[in-house]
């Protein structure tokens, strides 16, 4: 113990403790009993103080105000161990993962035709050979991606998949396709289910774009109420689209089969019916990759396992294989029947082929608008799953130190925040930029997903390799086959949708992953810097700071932040700077008067009536640069009453911190000074 150490009772009298003791007096004579209190806004829980709710209570009127906007929007805040109550049944789960890949039924059909009728109206023909090429595509992947989730039931994405059995760089490549499928999946969901509404509505088709910001504004802030929230609310949808098609088609099949004579309805602007191309294996395949985009989705349930209710796996599975039966039904149906009843693509854009067949076989009665309301309201929901496949692959790669750390922080209704929020401003850009157009939109759109699915597959078949399980003979068959198959799909769409728009998804990719190993380059030289072995049985060093206190005038604020200061200890200063002699020995004298000589007081005169420039060169002349003497700068900062008189006050403060905030050896302690605040005597 040193001469300048305090005694031990006092230096247990001023020890910071949360919890203090009370004696209670009992119902009898000597009866006493002593409690720990602690304030409301903590617990005890083993030895961990555990904050409760009360602790984020809001202050002021305000602050209340706010909270309860926050409240209605996105619910009450949900506690860690209420996790496993936020889990997926089946039937939400098909809502959430399966709805982009359903939804796409809606308008895969449409996006080959479009294509085909390039080389005229007979050239549609092709549109069933195409569609049932599709689904076998379909057929495997499912299989695939069913030995995905058996091999990975904690969850089985891409990226996991390719990084463990491929390497880092094969699996951040399969990130960063996931994360472009996921941002374009949104982009073209609302899209199209914009699409949609201008089909029955066709005012709407001129403020597609402003309307398809606001669904997108409208999904995240469902999203941001969390996941099983998102759920119910979408699950309703979901099935209705679900129910509405499959009655369509089946009335469809049922007027067919009758012999009924159904004219086709007519689009708005027809294609030249002599075609404007020529029939190749080039425009064929063209077809094909546009029609493919209904295959997207299919991976979400794989790498969404861990939303599921247990047993995690089996759940997923059995909505894995709805999945792909709903949405190999619907795109069947709706190929054989367009084609049967020989509906022709909108070159507008302004009605779909979805809604053409609705016309056709149910003409503009009720059903057709429910139809109509139906699909949009299932393609704009479709963009819930990369809400739900997004945020999850981003907290992952955040986790791995491939995205910054915020990424991987669960907001207050254990959504992932940080990239819902990310996710919703990409895509609204990226609507905004091709004007809210399908057609667009779809040449950036399948590239990406199929490389993942490639990059997934030959990982499984490297890993059964590897592992020799039971069965693998059989599994390893399967997976070959799925990456065989998506990376020939994978070629198709990046030659044949090459200069509509792919080659900007093959240019962005490296750069994306260029990106994300930076960021972990800098977190590991980061860590290399600041990490502390566990064994090293580190030290405490006491340091003796050079303590620097600006002081612009002498009021109750000015000494209150000198007394701070010089209970921090070390060598203190302060220091005022002024535009003349006269104001500088004006300033002394009261200095003099007010304070005394217990604190130097230095004086800087600025001829050209600058404040900042000479003071922060006065804190370099102070510091020598030794870390075991660090600057430490204590600023005055007056707190008024009214958050609008902020705007009068404290201004020359904030540039300064600002300054200081990125200086070396420099600690900035901000000292503010309330009106309600008792000041402290002249002479402390």
């Amino acid at each position: 113990m040193t001469d300048e150490d305090p005694p031990e009772e006092e230096r247990a009298a001023h020890q910071v403790r949360l919890e203090r003791l009370q004696a209670v007096q009992g119902r009898l004579p000597g009866d006493r009993r002593v409690r720990v209190v602690r304030p409301r806004e903590f617990r005890r829980e083993g030895g961990n103080i555990v904050a409760t709710e009360d602790a984020l209570a809001s202050r002021g009127n305000l602050e209340r105000a706010l909270a309860a906007i926050r409240r209605a929007l996105f619910g009450r805040r949900l506690a860690t161990e209420e996790e496993g109550e936020e889990r997926l049944s089946k039937t939400t789960g098909l809502a959430i993962f399966a709805s982009d890949n359903i939804s796409s039924s809606a308008y895969a059909t449409e996006e080959a035709m479009r294509v085909l009728a390039l080389a005229g109206a007979g050239a549609l023909a092709l549109t069933m050979p195409l569609t049932v090429a599709i689904i076998v595509i379909l057929v495997v992947v499912v299989s695939s991606y069913l030995q995905v989730i058996r091999a990975y039931p904690r969850g089985g994405g891409s990226y996991i998949v390719a990084s463990e059995n491929l390497g880092t760089l094969a699996g951040l490549v399969a990130a960063a396709a996931l994360l472009i499928d996921y941002v374009l999946t949104v982009a073209v969901s609302v899209a199209a289910g914009v699409a949609a509404i201008s089909s029955a509505f066709p005012g709407v088709h001129g403020d597609r774009v402003g309307l398809a910001v606001l669904l997108i504004a409208l999904l995240t802030l469902g999203n941001l109420r969390g996941i099983r929230e998102a759920g119910l609310l979408f699950a309703g949808p979901t099935y209705l689209y679900v129910v509405t098609v499959l009655g369509l088609v089946g009335f469809g099949f049922w007027r067919i089969a009758t012999g009924a004579t159904l004219p086709p309805a007519l689009p708005i602007e027809a294609f030249p019916a002599s075609g404007t191309e020529a029939l190749t294996v080039f425009l064929v395949l063209k077809a094909f990759s546009s029609g493919s985009v209904g295959l997207s989705g299919t991976e979400a349930v794989a790498n969404g396992v861990p939303a599921f209710r247990r047993p995690e796996a089996r759940n997923a599975g059995i909505v894995l294989v709805v999945m792909g039966t709903l949405f190999g039904a619907l795109f069947f149906a709706v190929s054989y029947l367009a084609t049967s009843l020989g509906v022709q693509p909108d070159a507008s854009e302004t009605r779909t082929v979805l809604s053409l067949l609705g016309r056709s076989l149910v003409g503009e009665g009720p059903y057709f608008y429910l139809l109509q309301a139906s699909t949009a309201i299932i393609l704009i929901l479709a963009a819930n799953t990369s809400f739900s496949g997004f945020p999850r692959l981003a907290s992952i790669l955040a986790n791995d130190r491939f995205l910054p750390r915020q990424f991987a922080q669960r907001g207050e209704r254990l959504a992932f925040s940080t990239g819902i929020i990310a996710l919703a401003i990409v895509a609204a850009f990226l609507v905004v930029l091709y004007d809210g157009s399908v057609t667009g939109l779809i040449p950036l759109y399948t590239i990406g997903v199929f490389v993942a699915f490639s990059l997934s597959q030959a990982g499984m078949v490297r890993r059964w390799v590897r592992t020799r399980s039971r069965g693998w003979l059989a599994s390893a068959a399967i997976n070959a086959l799925g990456a065989t198959v998506t990376t020939v799909v994978a070629l198709i769409v990046a030659v044949t949708k090459f200069a509509l728009g792919a080659w900007l998804v093959i240019a962005v990719l490296p750069l994306i992953v260029a990106g994300l190993h930076a960021t972990r380059r800098h977190y590991r030289d980061l860590e290399d810097r600041l990490l502390v072995p566990p064994d090293s049985g580190a030290r405490l060093v006491v340091t003796r700071p050079r303590v620097i206190v600006p002081v612009s005038r002498l009021d109750r604020s000015a000494l209150h932040a000198l007394s701070i200061a010089r209970g921090l200890g070390g060598d203190l200063a302060a220091v005022h700077i002024s535009y003349d002699a006269d104001g500088a020995a004006a300033f002394r004298r009261r200095w003099a008067a007010t304070v005394g000589t217990d604190i130097r007081m230095d004086t800087v005169i600025s001829p050209y009536r600058a404040i900042l420039p000479p003071l922060l060169k006065y804190i370099d002349a102070i510091d020598e640069g030794d870390p075991r003497r660090p600057v430490v700068v204590v600023l005055a900062e007056f707190v008024p009453r009214h958050w609008w008189e902020g705007l009068l006050h404290n201004q020359t403060a904030l540039l300064l911190k600002l300054r200081l905030f990125v200086r070396p050896n420099t600690v900035v302690v901000d000292v503010p000074f309330h009106v309600t605040d008792a000041g402290p005597d002249a002479g402390a």
